[in-house]
């Protein structure tokens, strides 16, 4: 069985760092000037992380509030008690939507029926 935690955490490290798809911290011309930021943590592969991004993807289609959720803590770095006081919610309701919203994500990589490199 697959720990999907993980999974999220290296692709929100990939997302964050090293896929360069998002918007950037730097402003236009100057990306070539500083030197990367790394946390240190570990990432996912460039096919990886495009396969869970895909999956992600669907899940924003599908649940937007939880693919929310996925970016705030695994991109974002902020623990789920931070986003319930975000949300003015309980912790307890965080958590059932970050079960559900990795829950789907493991669904679409089961459906997919690939092997990523770090399982």
């Amino acid at each position: 069985m697959r720990d999907i935690y993980k999974i999220l955490s290296r692709w929100g490290v990939w997302a964050r760092e090293d896929s360069g798809i998002d918007y950037s911290t730097i402003a236009a011309g100057f990306k070539g000037l500083l030197p990367p930021k790394s946390s240190g943590k570990q990432s996912c592969s460039d096919d990886d992380g495009l396969l869970i991004d895909g999956c992600v993807a669907r899940l924003k289609k599908y649940k937007p509030d939880e693919y929310d959720l996925i970016v705030l803590h695994h991109i974002y770095g902020l623990s789920l008690r931070q986003i319930a006081k975000m949300r003015k919610c309980s912790d307890g309701t965080i958590r059932k939507e970050m079960q559900t919203a990795e829950g789907f994500v493991g669904g679409c990589l089961a459906m997919l029926d690939v092997e990523l490199s770090f399982d």
